[in-house]
C-alpha cells in the first residue's frame, strides 16, 4: 500500500464505536449523524479490504481485524494529541493542556488544592484531573493519556519497569474519634488501647487499608485483633460515621482539616506510633514531557508540601525539574525483622 488507507477521523470514529458500543451512540458522542458514521466505516472497510464489524448482533461487535486496527489507532491518536501539545508548548505556557491523574483519596483531598495553586500561576493552561483507582491511573500514565499522577497505592508489577516512580511525600493517617469518646480526653493513648476500640474502615482490599495494616504491623500492632465493626466505601462516609459516635477510624490528615478545625472530630495520638504512607509521583519517561507538566513538578509540588502537613521524602529529578526536600521531624518506625 503506497497510501495510508485510513484517516484520523476514521480512527476517531472507530474508537468512539468501540467505547459506546453502537454506531448511533458513537455518532451522538461525535456530534455527527449515524449515516455519516456508517458511511465512514464502510469506506474504511473498503479501503482495507477487510470487515471490521460483525453485522449480526444488536451491539457493534468488532472482528479480529477491527480490534487490531483499534489497538494501533489508539496509539496513533495518542501520538497526534501529544504532537499538538508539544506544538502548543512553543507558546511557553500561554496555552496548552495538562492532564493529571490521582488515586481516590489524593484526588479528592490533595489535587484540587494543587490545581488551584497551579491555575493562579498559569491561568492560560487548561488543566484536567482524572481520579480513578491506582491501577487504572498507572495504566493511563503508561498509555500517555495522563501526563503525571500522584498516587498512594502500589503501581501494578507489570508497569514498574515502564513508569518512573518517585516517592514524593509522606501522608500521615490519623486516628480519629468522636469528641465525646473517653480517649478524646487523653493526651495520648497506648498501642494496646487500639484493641479496645470499634473501628470503621475501608474495604480490606483498598490500598489505604493495606497501608495501615502494614504500618501497624511494623509497630507491633496486630491488625487482625482490631475490631472492625463496619466497612464503608468512602472516606466521607467513614468521617460521618465517626462523627456520630459509631466508632474510630484511620484517615488521611488531608481529609479532616476542616473537621478538626470545627471540633467535630478528635485526632487521637498513639504513644510512640506514627502511621504514614508514601505518596508517589508517576510519569512515563518515554513520553513527551510538556512544559506545563514540568512547571507543575517544579512550582507546585514543593510549595504544597511546605504549606501543608507533608514532607518530601526524596528529591524528584526529571527533565531538569527537581523537588527539594523539606525538613521533617518524626518518629522512625522500628525496623522490619
Amino acid at each position: 500500500m503506497s497510501d495510508i488507507p485510513f484517516t484520523l477521523d476514521q480512527l476517531r470514529i472507530l474508537k468512539a464505536i468501540a467505547a459506546e458500543g453502537s454506531f448511533k451512540r458513537a455518532a451522538d458522542s461525535l456530534y455527527v449523524s449515524q449515516p455519516a458514521v456508517s458511511l465512514q466505516v464502510q469506506n474504511l472497510e473498503k479501503q482495507l479490504d477487510v470487515p471490521l464489524f460483525d453485522r449480526g448482533g444488536r451491539r457493534a461487535q468488532m472482528t479480529e481485524a477491527g480490534y487490531l486496527l483499534l489497538s494501533y489507532g489508539e496509539k496513533i491518536l495518542s501520538l497526534c494529541q501529544e504532537t499538538c501539545r508539544a506544538i502548543e508548548d512553543l507558546q511557553n505556557l500561554q496555552g496548552g493542556t495538562l492532564i493529571i491523574g490521582a488515586s481516590q483519596t489524593t484526588g479528592a483531598y490533595l489535587l484540587p488544592r494543587m490545581i488551584g495553586m497551579f491555575r493562579q500561576r498559569y491561568p492560560d493552561v487548561s488543566l484536567e484531573l482524572q481520579v480513578h483507582s491506582t491501577r487504572r491511573t498507572a495504566w493511563s500514565v503508561a498509555n500517555g493519556q495522563i501526563d503525571l499522577a500522584i498516587i498512594g497505592g502500589e503501581v501494578p508489577t507489570e508497569l514498574r519497569d515502564v513508569l518512573e516512580i518517585k516517592p514524593y511525600a509522606e501522608d500521615e493517617l490519623a486516628l480519629i474519634l468522636p469528641p465525646s469518646h473517653a480517649f478524646a480526653k487523653m493526651e495520648t493513648i497506648h498501642k494496646e488501647d487500639l484493641y479496645k476500640l470499634h473501628f470503621i474502615a475501608l474495604d480490606s482490599q483498598s490500598t489505604i487499608r493495606k497501608a495501615i495494616d502494614q504500618v501497624l504491623s511494623r509497630w507491633g500492632i496486630d491488625p487482625k485483633r482490631l475490631r472492625i465493626e463496619m466497612e464503608l466505601n468512602s472516606i466521607e462516609a467513614i468521617k460521618n460515621a465517626v462523627q456520630w459516635g459509631l466508632g474510630a477510624a484511620f484517615v488521611s490528615l488531608s481529609a479532616i482539616e476542616k473537621e478538626l478545625q470545627m471540633g467535630i472530630l478528635h485526632r487521637a495520638r498513639i504513644q510512640e506510633v506514627v502511621v504514614k504512607r508514601t505518596l508517589s509521583v508517576i510519569l512515563n519517561p518515554n513520553r513527551y514531557r510538556s512544559k506545563a507538566a514540568e512547571a507543575f513538578c517544579r512550582d507546585i509540588l514543593p510549595q504544597f508540601t511546605r504549606e501543608r502537613s507533608f514532607a518530601i521524602v526524596e528529591p524528584l529529578v526529571q527533565g531538569g525539574v527537581k523537588l527539594e526536600p523539606t525538613s521533617h521531624n518524626s518518629i522512625a518506625p522500628p525496623p522490619v525483622v
